[in-house]
């Protein structure tokens, strides 16, 4: 059963940073994408930010030019680079591989607070 973990999370002051990281287990496939998305209280599942497994990325416009996303050189890895975090981007950051089978993490969180 594929698996994909999620850490990182955490309370960070605005303007601060934070990195996520996403590991899966349970396949010897490539997922061709990764990719990340975060959740609010009373707000819809949205993009943070995409990449495929040759390095083309997808960002959110809301963190455009603030976060980055990243493919590790252990397979199947991907991280976030959180930069100049601001009050809204407190969420549940979730991890998504979209195929095969788009299997989701369980999440992790992230809180920018004073």
């Amino acid at each position: 059963q594929v698996q994909l973990v999620e850490s990182g999370g955490g309370l960070v002051q605005p303007g601060g940073s934070l990195r996520l990281s996403c590991a899966a287990s349970g396949t010897l496939s490539t997922f061709y994408v990764m990719g990340w998305y975060r959740q609010s209280p009373g707000k819809q599942r949205e993009l943070v930010a995409a990449i495929t497994s040759g390095g083309t990325t997808n960002y959110g416009d809301s963190v455009k030019g603030r976060f980055t996303i990243s493919r590790g050189n252990v397979k199947n890895t991907v991280s976030l680079q959180m930069n100049d975090l601001k009050l809204e981007d407190t969420a549940d950051y979730y991890c998504r591989a979209p195929d095969p089978n788009d299997t989701w993490g369980q999440g992790t969180q992230v809180t920018v607070s004073p």
